[in-house]
């Protein structure tokens, strides 16, 4: 059930989700925080953010208080399944029309509608092509190396992200156009010089 939820959620990693994991837990409940539930500003998310604090479990217990969940904090498990129900919901509030004329027919057609317009969603990062094309661009970005490739792989779309403004790319358009016809010019000189 948890992997449903997570799949319907666009969850990075829905098959291999470990809760017994504590940093896997702690960075899955700042993804719900940040892109699902979002009951706290921003600004005020940073002792929920702060992975590696001691006090951390404190935090996500007052987390869980202010999303009002309704139980004893003792199982994980429990704790995570009640956050996945409560993501879905506001998931669908947010989405109501959309989801509103969803038969089992044509869900298949929305998923697969989903599966092509995220084309990372599917990759295997076991891949040796996978993994050399990530190395490639990590070295010529200059971005440190790392054991994950995906954490890798999101290095790049960061840099990439903040790198690649509109202004940067017309700016490098410009440059490209002014240096073919840099090119253009000289060619035409040469060929002028050759013909006399």
């Amino acid at each position: 059930m948890l992997r449903r939820k997570l799949t319907a959620l666009s969850y990075h990693n829905p098959a291999g989700f470990n809760c017994k994991d504590e940093i896997e837990f702690r960075n899955f409940i700042v993804w719900l925080e940040d892109q699902k539930i979002r009951p706290y500003k921003i600004e005020d998310r940073g002792n929920i953010r702060n992975i590696p604090s001691s006090d951390w479990p404190k935090s996500f217990e007052k987390y869980l208080r202010d999303v009002n969940y309704p139980f004893k904090i003792q199982d994980r498990q429990e704790a995570i399944d009640w956050l996945l129900g409560l993501a879905v919901r506001l998931e669908y509030g947010g989405n109501a029309e959309k989801y509103k004329n969803l038969t089992p027919g044509n869900a298949k057609n929305i998923d697969s509608a989903t599966k092509n317009a995220e084309p990372l969603i599917n990759l295997d990062v076991n891949n040796p092509d996978f993994k050399a094309g990530v190395m490639a661009l990590a070295n010529l970005l200059q971005i440190q190396h790392h054991d994950d490739y995906l954490v890798m792989l999101k290095a790049i779309r960061i840099l990439v992200q903040e790198r690649l403004t509109l202004d940067t790319v017309a700016k490098a358009n410009q440059t490209k156009e002014s240096e073919n016809t840099e090119v253009e010019q000289s060619s035409l000189l040469l060929v002028c010089i050759e013909t006399d």
